[in-house]
């Protein structure tokens, strides 16, 4: 269970629901696949905080459903390649997080495009504009390589940090 909590703890840093990650860190660390009713007796959580958590992890392509034979229940288990897991989480934060922005820091950058009303703010306005366009194209490659990378075969990624980490 310290994996577990360390696990939801961590999330928080990360703007991640932290029962959503203690649920993903007990589906990673089980043996064998888990019922929602499981998880729920051994988290501490209500059906409907484990049903709302599963369906999300889900969402994400981190965790799937499953059976097992013999049994009419609905077991669960987490993606098995920490490859594959950190791609998925790193495609879902990209467009929950990372396409908004760079559409947001666009819209201010088209927004700044009227001039000032007063002479006096035009430098103000002139930093604010390349300020935001900065951002903009730092944000634009960190864009990019976060796409390229999500879209490599795990087994790739793992080589390419074998790479950087001869470099570095």
């Amino acid at each position: 269970m310290q994996f577990v909590d360390l696990w939801g703890q961590m999330a928080q840093h990360w703007g991640i629901n932290r029962t959503m990650a203690k649920v993903h860190a007990l589906l990673m660390v089980a043996p064998q696949p888990l019922t929602a009713e499981d998880i729920m007796e051994t988290l501490q959580i209500s059906r409907g905080n484990a049903s709302m958590n599963l369906r999300e992890l889900i969402n994400w392509g981190i965790v799937r459903r499953t059976s097992m034979a013999g049994d009419r229940r609905d077991f669960f288990t987490s993606e098995a390649d920490v490859w594959v897991m950190f791609q998925n989480i790193m495609r879902e934060r990209k467009r929950r997080e990372l396409d908004p922005l760079l559409d947001r820091i666009g819209k201010c950058i088209e927004a700044a495009g009227q001039k000032p009303l007063h002479p006096e703010d035009a430098a103000a306005h002139a930093a604010y504009v390349a300020k935001m366009t900065e951002l903009l194209q730092f944000f634009t490659v960190f864009h990019k390589i976060l796409g390229k990378a999500i879209d490599q075969q795990p087994t790739i990624l793992s080589r390419l940090t074998q790479m950087v980490d001869k470099m570095i």
